[in-house]
């Protein structure tokens, strides 16, 4: 006889930096037994205190759940996750969801859910946005790229994730969003790394600078997160978005300007200065480090 429990089961493939606290909101906030697939055995044994289950392989976990979340760095994991014979395309239940909560290219969104589809399979692009902080408390922003009905069928798991939900489009355009965003994320600050090597060189107090952006038509979420919490007191951690993933990000900006014919020199400038810091050797660093190299010019 089939577990009523079993079949309702949530699954949650990445259990990185965001992955963890996302999935624990899941199992604490849901009502629905949550199973975990990572390859690090760290985050499972800690999510197993709020019952979380460790699924023993993907196939396992597909074979498990109705509805799977993926966490994953970039579009490259989440083709490996689901390809293969062990991967979500083999596996994943007829009339199932899977989610892709990542930044991933628009073309391999778009292909992956054309490919769920022939499989009796629903998909949905719902990349997050915000800080680790925002991930602990169930705060991000999640941008949605689904039809009407899987969109209605997701926004009640959503909601244990994010404060803020947005439906953006068919799939795809969730994608879209959130890549435009990093995109001018990363550019301002740029500038605002730009714009404090400036004033520090003429004398003025950065703090100073950045309080007064603050109070007038520079202000912005990149101000006061990025710039004043890490561009301002040079703080970047490892284990934060990294510098490495932000330039895949802006990668995926850059290949869809030029895909409809946009001269996008800002991204590419903000490429250049991520590159850069990539080279000087902080890859791994929380990517606002890009202002060192801006402050070494």
């Amino acid at each position: 006889m089939t577990d009523d429990r079993q079949t309702a089961a949530i699954g949650f493939i990445g259990l990185g930096v965001m992955g963890e606290p996302m999935c624990r909101n899941l199992a604490r906030k849901s009502g629905r037994r949550v199973l975990g697939f990572d390859r690090a055995p760290e985050p499972l044994e800690r999510l197993h205190a709020f019952g979380v289950t460790a699924a023993d392989s993907i196939a396992a976990l597909a074979a498990a759940c109705d509805v799977i979340f993926m966490a994953l760095p970039s579009g490259r994991h989440v083709q490996a996750v689901c390809d293969g014979a062990d991967g979500l395309l083999a596996n994943a239940k007829a009339g199932g969801l899977v989610v892709d909560l990542g930044t991933s290219p628009v073309d391999l969104t778009r292909d992956l859910a054309e490919r769920f589809a022939k499989a009796g399979v629903r998909y949905a692009d719902a990349p997050i946005a915000r800080t680790r902080q925002a991930a602990e408390d169930g705060t991000l922003s999640i941008m949605v790229g689904a039809d009407d009905a899987v969109f209605a069928a997701l926004q009640p798991l959503l909601r244990a994730l994010a404060t803020d939900i947005t439906h953006c489009g068919d799939v795809g355009a969730g994608q879209i969003v959130k890549i435009l965003n990093n995109m001018v994320l990363v550019e301002t600050v740029v500038a605002l790394s730009e714009a404090l090597t400036v004033a520090r060189r003429a004398g003025l107090d950065g703090r100073v600078l950045f309080e007064t952006l603050a109070k007038g038509s520079a202000d912005s979420f990149a101000l006061r997160n990025h710039g004043m919490k890490a561009v301002l007191p040079g703080t970047f951690p490892e284990r934060a978005f990294s510098t490495n993933y932000a330039r895949k990000d802006l990668s995926y900006a850059l290949a869809l300007a030029a895909q409809f014919d946009v001269d996008a020199r800002g991204a590419e400038m903000a490429d250049e200065r991520l590159r850069q810091a990539a080279d000087a050797g902080y890859g791994d660093l929380y990517w606002p480090v890009v202002s060192r190299v801006i402050d070494k010019a």
